[in-house]
């Protein structure tokens, strides 16, 4: 609603500000200079093997050196693919809205009321939390589904703290 001359007035303005956002991304362990390092290493102790299997003669080997290189290149590429994934959360007095970005890009974005909203916990004794979901107005949207359980864990108190600090405030 704006105040006559076009503006949002300082009630609706402050309502709209995030209470909270986060951006949720995959881990992984191996950087760039790494992956670099490693398949350095690896071109390298494989070409050895691929020279001295030619020169002994068992040139199909040389042919399985190769193909192990491709597979452990194409393992790789797949993980790095998949860790383009995102989840962006973000939480206002008003909405809560969960962007899923995919690796490809197709973005699927999920809208709900926060008062109405309600976080899901799946836990299992010795594992911690196996899965969350958003659940609201007759529809799920399941969180993290790619963090590790610790980063779960934090994901479920921030965002459990952050819906009830919304919820109180009416």
């Amino acid at each position: 609603m704006s105040d006559g001359n076009g503006t949002m007035g300082l009630n609706e303005h402050l309502s709209e500000r995030p209470v909270y956002e986060t951006e949720l991304v995959p881990h992984r362990s191996l950087g760039r200079k790494g992956f670099r390092i490693l398949f350095a290493i690896t071109g390298i102790l494989s070409l050895v093997h691929v020279i001295f299997f030619l020169t002994v003669g068992a040139w199909p080997i040389m042919l399985f050196f190769g193909l192990d290189f491709v597979l452990l290149y194409g393992a790789f590429w797949l993980n790095y693919r998949a860790a383009r994934a995102r989840e962006q959360i973000r939480l206002s007095r008003l909405d809560l809205t969960i962007r899923k970005i995919a690796p490809n890009g197709l973005v699927r974005e999920a809208r709900y009321n926060p008062f109405w909203t309600k976080l899901k916990i799946a836990r299992h004794p010795e594992i911690g939390i196996t899965s969350m979901r958003v659940a609201g107005q007759g529809r799920e949207t399941p969180l993290g589904d790619f963090l590790y359980p610790e980063a779960r864990e934090q994901l479920a108190s921030d965002l459990t703290r952050a819906l009830a600090t919304v919820k109180q405030r009416i």
